[in-house]
């Protein structure tokens, strides 16, 4: 399939393993030079090695559960040039009864899972308004429609991430 992705930048977040390693080798198979992206180090530079067998890749660790880790990521996947393609995919879940789930538990989800995709689309967005092309896509489930109930908090985030992807779908109508 030739999904014309040649000379595009992607960025994936969560892309050292499971589906962000899938779809970021993908868009490297399309053509696309992928930027990955983890908490890891050895992992991050893994992917990156792996990846470049196949295309142009480059990695970065970041902890995408802080402002400072997205910020991190968000210049260096713009550091040679524009990215044209974002993924946010970085995320996590546990199993956990609704009672037992703390504060901190319901923070952390919300940090990494929603805000990470709030981060990177705010920094890099507005270069693809400028440009007149881009495309940002949020990594859903099923828990957004039908929660598991010892998922409670995992499923808000994806929730949340689908009221995200609309709001910017209409905010960006008709831009390329």
């Amino acid at each position: 399939m030739d999904l014309e992705l040649t000379g595009k930048r992607a960025l994936v977040s969560g892309s050292t393993l499971g589906i962000g390693r899938a779809i970021a080798e993908s868009l490297a198979r399309e053509g696309a030079e992928v930027i990955v992206n983890g908490r890891n180090a050895d992992r991050v530079a893994q992917a990156v090695e792996e990846l470049s067998a196949i295309g142009t890749a480059s990695g970065l660790a970041a902890d995408l559960s802080t402002a400072g880790g997205a910020d991190a990521l968000a210049k260096f996947a713009t550091g040679n040039g524009p990215v044209d393609i974002l993924v946010n995919n970085a995320g996590m879940f546990t199993v956990n009864e609704f009672f037992d789930i703390t504060d901190a538990d319901w923070q952390a989800m919300f940090d990494l899972n929603v805000m990470s995709a709030v981060r990177l689309s705010r920094a890099l967005m507005p270069s693809m308004l400028e440009r007149g092309w881009g495309r940002v896509l949020f990594i859903g489930s099923d828990q957004s429609s039908k929660p598991n109930p010892s998922m409670a908090h995992y499923a808000m985030t994806k929730t949340a991430l689908v009221s995200i992807a609309r709001s910017l779908s209409e905010r960006t109508r008709e831009t390329g």
